[in-house]
């Protein structure tokens, strides 16, 4: 097992460095996520808390801190960081979750086959500001994980008044089903999620 996997991603415009490692939470895991942005920050803990997966996250900024760029860079970054470790340990690759917090509920299931895809869909409308991020951005975070990932992501939120609560239920959904997918069955050892088996590119250029 390869525990701990380590990215960094630079443009012109961010520079990231993310690192994943799988296990029990270490104490000041909550201080390591770093990103510009406080509510990013206290989602992706949730993510940290349900999946039992240590995220760091540093991030230096060219210029502008654009509330888009940040969330869109961390979570392709992020999910980088998760795909690599898929390759890495082969473990189940499939999880399902669902988050609660109060009136909110959200459902998550994922699937790393090599296929990038978010589907969402919701029951309720949330407000268009939450905790200073726009509501928007709680879609490009989950696409931008997908992508990164190279995964399939389908959520569903089916209850919601408070738009906090609304958006803390999908990422407790999101982190327990990704602690699903990232977990080793011995059963399955060097099995992938899907019967394809593992996608292998050959490509040449002339």
């Amino acid at each position: 097992m390869r525990n701990k996997i380590t990215v960094t991603r630079k443009t012109t415009e961010s520079s990231i460095r993310v690192a994943i490692e799988k296990g029990a939470l270490k104490p000041d895991y909550r201080e390591k996520i770093k990103t510009p942005l406080p509510f990013l920050n206290h989602m992706i803990e949730h993510i940290a808390w349900r999946a039992a997966l240590n995220i760091e996250i540093e991030m230096q900024l060219d210029e502008f801190e654009l509330t888009h760029l940040v969330t869109e860079d961390v979570s392709m970054t992020l999910g980088r960081a998760v795909g690599e470790y898929v390759k890495l340990n082969a473990p189940s690759g499939y999880g399902f979750g669902t988050g609660i917090i109060d009136e909110a509920k959200a459902e998550a299931v994922i699937s790393f086959e090599d296929r990038s895809y978010l589907d969402f869909t919701t029951e309720v409308d949330y407000a268009e500001m939450v905790e200073g991020m726009p509501a928007e951005e709680l879609i490009t975070f989950l696409d931008g994980f997908a992508q990164g990932a190279r995964c399939t992501l389908h959520i569903d939120i089916l209850k919601g008044e408070n738009g906090h609560h609304i958006w803390e239920a999908t990422y407790r959904a999101f982190g327990i089903a990704l602690g699903h997918a990232l977990s080793v069955d011995e059963s399955r050892k060097g099995l992938t999620s899907g019967v394809a088996g593992k996608v292998i590119y050959e490509v040449t250029a002339e």
